[in-house]
């Protein structure tokens, strides 16, 4: 289902893989595969109304009427988390350049705070997907958007994919910008005190990458 730029994917594969990745029991390999098919079906989704270009070719048996992606793809994976998503969107987008930015989110004051940034000095590309597996408060969503706008990236050319989501997150990303496409497998209703979604899935970057203190 979608509402105005928010699109939910409604799809048996995806709503079993996303009940999985919730489960406490499972392991990091598992989070890994999960994290990565919902990349997967969550990039088709979110590709399924770019636009193409036709070209004249020739298969062993004749000439042939073909098509290519039109726009120049870029992939902007949040650290470290985003990067359990990257793969999935290569397999996709094989050559597409991918813009690592470096954001955590404060503890106690929940605030973002940036580290990092791979953008080159102008945008070389059309479109971008920004990944990030999760928007809780939104937060880290909207610094990252707010790299890319200054970058000179019209927010209407980003596309931002995520596994979950809480309603308040994603109400505090589309009312900073309206015009962005959110593409996500699963909304929560709630946040932790602590900021977590809850239910949720835990920390993605710990589950992704093994890394529970």
């Amino acid at each position: 289902m979608s509402h105005a730029n928010i699109h939910v994917v409604s799809h048996p594969i995806a709503n079993a893989e996303l009940s999985k990745l919730r489960r406490a029991d499972i392991t990091p390999a598992q989070f890994r595969q999960g994290v990565s098919a919902l990349s997967l079906i969550l990039g088709l989704e979110a590709s399924r109304e770019l636009e193409v270009a036709t070209f004249e070719g020739q298969s062993p048996v004749a000439p042939f009427t073909g098509t290519a992606i039109k726009p120049r793809v870029g992939l902007t994976p949040i650290l470290r988390a985003g990067l359990g998503m990257t793969d999935a969107l290569l397999s996709l987008f094989p050559d597409a350049p991918i813009y690592h930015l470096g954001i955590f989110r404060e503890k106690v004051t929940l605030q973002p705070v940036e580290y990092y940034s791979k953008l080159p000095s102008s945008p070389p590309v059309d479109l971008v997907y920004l990944l990030d597996p999760l928007i809780a408060t939104g937060g880290t969503a909207c610094a990252a958007l707010a790299m890319i706008a200054d970058w000179g990236m019209d927010i209407s050319n980003v596309k931002l994919l995520c596994i979950l989501a809480s309603q308040d997150g994603i109400n505090n990303v589309r009312a900073a910008y309206p015009s962005l496409e959110i593409w996500v497998a699963g909304i929560d209703s709630n946040l932790t005190s602590e900021g977590l979604i809850n239910p949720g899935l835990g920390d993605a970057g710990d589950r992704l990458f093994n890394t529970f203190a």
